[in-house]
């Protein structure tokens, strides 16, 4: 709503809309722009946008255009779930992209969604609508089932209650059918998820567990819905979920003691 200012409820409230008027697909947005996009006036956007600036949050380039800054890079970088996260991971994903040269994902969740920290690209030309950053509806994709099959009943029940987005045919729609799903997922420790996003896809999931037990995030592999062999990537994917797990401190229950 351009010229005209909506409501905030405080200076860091508008700071953070200008902030949230940056996604993957507004990386790089005018002063016009991230005025229309906050919700602000042109006079309070130039304002804010030249402290963010100051301050290293926006960085603008030769042709006036605001881009996110590296300062907010740096303070990513101390996210336990982010950054963090990724380096602990990154040498069991590189070992699960060369055991297998399929697409290699590590994501956690937030709120509702999937949120996916790294990616490593495979061979196959299977379409993966996914990048570092990315969020996606927890029902519809592997990770996203791996994640809510360990959450809180409440928030499982929550989110099962809820309205279940449709992207393909074969996208979970149905709350029953979900919540089957989900008792599945902590039966097997593994999530096959297939054409629930793209109809060419099929992605193979399992949980990291933190160093108390609980699911922290979930790693998974995207190939080809025609070419998959389930039975030999289910076993890859428990290798490298598994080895992330005991890296973030994790110890599986000795033998007749229930797991964590």
């Amino acid at each position: 709503m351009a010229g005209r200012e909506r409501a905030a409820p405080s200076a860091s409230g508008r700071l953070l809309a200008v902030l949230a008027a940056f996604d993957h697909e507004h990386a790089a947005l005018s002063l016009t722009d991230i005025s229309r996009r906050a919700g602000l006036s042109l006079t309070t956007a130039h304002r804010l946008v030249a402290a963010l600036t100051g301050w290293g949050a926006l960085e603008r380039d030769v042709n006036g255009v605001y881009h996110v800054g590296l300062r907010l890079w740096e303070l990513a970088a101390l996210a336990p779930r982010g950054l963090a996260l990724r380096q602990v991971a990154l040498p069991f994903l590189e070992d699960l992209y060369e055991a297998t040269h399929e697409n290699v994902q590590l994501a956690v969740m937030d709120g509702t969604e999937v949120v996916y920290t790294e990616w490593i690209a495979g061979r196959s030309s299977v379409g993966v609508r996914i990048q570092v950053g990315a969020r996606w509806p927890l029902h519809a994709t592997g990770v996203g089932l791996a994640l809510l099959a360990h959450a809180r009943p409440a928030v499982q029940e929550g989110y099962c209650s809820g309205a279940l987005a449709a992207y393909t045919p074969y996208t979970i729609t149905d709350p029953v059918r979900l919540r089957r799903v989900l008792a599945e997922v902590r039966r097997t420790g593994v999530v096959v998820s297939s054409r629930q996003i793209t109809d060419d896809a099929l992605s193979v999931a399992a949980p990291v567990r933190g160093a108390d037990g609980s699911v922290v995030a979930a790693v998974s592999l995207v190939v080809p819905w025609a070419e998959a062999r389930v039975p030999a990537l289910i076993p890859a994917v428990r290798v490298a979920a598994r080895g992330i797990s005991r890296a973030l401190g994790w110890r599986p229950a000795p033998p007749g003691e229930p797991r964590a």
